[in-house]
């Protein structure tokens, strides 16, 4: 495991957990932590023990959004080598395939909720509240824009950046902005439950799944279907496709290896 600063990293159960580490300043995100989160990506991505990665913040915030003082001054010195920025980290949880659960147990704000709403799941505390409070000094939501225009309707998401209004978990989740909201003494429950569900998939279906959804995103029909049924055809040749038809047919459960 590598040395990082901003960030904690640990690994059970084929779960990467990804904890967001400055709570001085209520895990605020700056160039820094962005550069050590897509670091962890890469290395869980590249685990093949590693089936679901779940992210989540240290203390009560999940992520108060920016870190000015880091990104105003330079930035904290970096113990790693430098890997992108924060549109490259949005890039990265959006075409990551392997699932990413944000496990939201705090307010999420600003570049915090673009983290959540480029996560595969999220799943969020009552107690949170999740908004782009940006406009309020003198800035717009302008990269996470492109992460929430993909959950949440046109003037919804309008009204939310130009009045900086902070939402319910609520109604993050009638929203579809997060998967659903679920009292804080069950927010653990309902994250392993999804970690548990994807384990039990063949996961390099998981895979092809994942990445044929983000590479049809931002096709028209024409284009993705074909592309699609060419992506299905990869699937087919799988193992475990054959096996998973296999124990249909017997009426067993499968047993996959991941090829």
């Amino acid at each position: 495991m590598r040395e990082y600063g901003r960030i904690r990293v640990s690994r059970d159960g084929g779960v990467e957990r990804i904890t967001l580490f400055n709570p001085d300043r209520r895990n605020a995100i700056g160039p820094r932590m962005t550069n050590e989160l897509l670091w962890a990506l890469e290395d869980a991505r590249g685990a093949s023990d590693v089936r679901s990665v779940v992210l989540t913040g240290e203390g009560k915030a999940f992520c108060a959004g920016g870190d000015f003082s880091e990104m105003t001054s330079g930035g904290a010195a970096a113990e790693l080598p430098p890997k992108g920025d924060y549109a490259d980290l949005l890039l990265a949880l959006a075409k990551s395939d392997k699932p990413v659960v944000a496990r939201v147990h705090g307010h999420a704000m600003g570049g915090g909720l673009g983290l959540v709403a480029a996560s595969t799941f999220a799943v969020a505390s009552t107690e949170a509240k999740l908004g782009t409070p940006e406009i309020d000094v003198g800035l717009f939501p302008m990269m996470i824009m492109a992460v929430l225009a993909r959950h949440v309707p046109r003037r919804r998401l309008l009204e939310m950046m130009l009045t900086g209004e902070k939402l319910s978990a609520d109604e993050a989740a009638r929203l579809g902005l997060v998967n659903r909201a679920v009292a804080p003494d069950a927010l653990d429950a309902e994250v392993k439950r999804i970690t548990d569900g994807i384990a039990s998939k063949s996961p390099i279906t998981v895979a092809l799944g994942l990445r044929a959804f983000a590479a049809q995103d931002d096709l028209d029909l024409e284009a993705a279907l074909p592309m699609l049924r060419d992506r299905l055809a990869e699937c087919l040749a799988t193992d475990d496709a054959r096996e998973g038809l296999m124990a249909f047919l017997q009426k067993r459960s499968p047993h996959w290896t991941g090829k």
